[in-house]
C-alpha cells in the first residue's frame, strides 16, 4: 500500500512521521450494520475546512482501550484496529487519504472531520487530522487531534510519534522527547520513532550520547540508511569514540 507522503523519509534529519508508513492506514474491520448518516457535504463532495475548535473531540472520560496487534514488514508497520464500521465510512477514509497524498490538506481535513463525526471511535482519522493540521501549520489543532487518538488508544505508537513531531515543530522539545520515548516504550521496534528521537537529541537538545544511542539502534533495525550512518560517524568523531 502506498505511503501517504513518500518524500519525507529522505529529507535530511527531518522527523519521520507515520505519513511515510503504511501503518497510518489502519485495517478497519467492517461489520454488517446500518450505515451512519454522513455529514453534510458541499457540491464538490466535501465540507469547507473547519476551524480547529470545530473538530469533533473525543471525551476524555471515554473508556480507554489497549491497542491491538502491531506487525512489521518491509513496507513499514501495520496496526489492526478491530471495530464495527460501515463500508461507507471506510470508503470515505480511503478517499480522504488519497486527497492527503495529493497534498490537498484542507480538503482532506474537511473529509476526515466528517468521518470522525460518523465514526468517532476510530483512531486513524484523528491521526490523519494530526498530520494534516501539522502540514498547514496549525499545531494546536494537530496536538488536539493526536490527543484524541491517544484518548481512544493510549498505547498507539504512531500517535505518540506524530505528537512528538508536533511538539518538536512547536519548540516543545522536552515534550517531544517524552512522546518519542512513549512510542518506543509501547513498541521498541518502532524504529521511525527511534530515528526521530536521535534527530531531536542531536539537533535540538545537544545530547550527543542520546543521539548516538538512537541512531545506532535505528541503523541496527533498518541496516541500509547511508545518511544516518554519516551522522553516526560525525557524532563518534565529535565524542572521540
Amino acid at each position: 500500500m502506498m505511503p501517504l507522503f513518500d518524500d519525507v523519509r529522505w529529507q535530511p534529519r527531518q522527523a519521520i512521521g507515520a505519513a511515510v508508513l503504511s501503518a497510518l492506514i489502519a485495517v478497519l474491520s467492517g461489520c454488517a450494520s446500518t450505515p451512519p448518516t454522513p455529514g453534510q457535504v458541499s457540491q464538490n463532495g466535501v465540507d469547507e475546512p473547519q476551524r480547529a475548535e470545530d473538530v469533533a473531540r473525543v471525551s476524555r472520560e471515554r473508556s480507554r482501550r489497549d491497542y491491538p496487534e502491531i506487525e512489521a514488514d518491509e513496507a513499514g508497520f501495520t496496526i489492526t484496529e478491530q471495530l464495527r464500521i460501515s463500508g461507507e465510512a471506510r470508503a470515505d477514509y480511503q478517499a480522504a487519504l488519497q486527497v492527503l497524498r495529493q497534498e490537498r490538506y484542507e480538503q482532506g481535513i474537511a473529509m476526515l472531520l466528517d468521518i470522525v463525526e460518523i465514526a468517532p471511535d476510530i483512531t486513524a482519522p484523528y491521526i490523519g487530522l494530526g498530520i494534516a493540521y501539522g502540514k498547514i501549520g496549525d499545531l494546536e489543532a494537530a496536538e488536539e487531534a493526536l490527543l484524541d487518538a491517544l484518548t481512544l488508544a493510549p498505547d498507539h505508537p504512531i500517535a505518540h510519534n506524530e505528537l512528538g513531531i508536533v511538539y518538536r515543530m512547536a519548540g516543545r522539545f522536552d515534550e517531544a522527547r517524552t512522546s518519542y520515548e512513549q512510542a518506543l516504550t509501547v513498541y521498541p521496534g518502532f524504529h521511525y520513532a527511534r530515528r526521530n528521537l536521535g534527530v531531536l537529541c542531536d539537533l535540538y537538545l545537544a545530547d550527543m550520547p542520546c543521539a548516538l544511542e538512537h541512531y545506532e539502534a535505528y541503523l541496527a533495525a533498518v541496516e541500509d540508511d547511508p545518511e544516518v550512518a554519516i551522522w553516526v560517524t560525525d557524532i563518534r568523531n565529535r565524542l572521540a569514540l
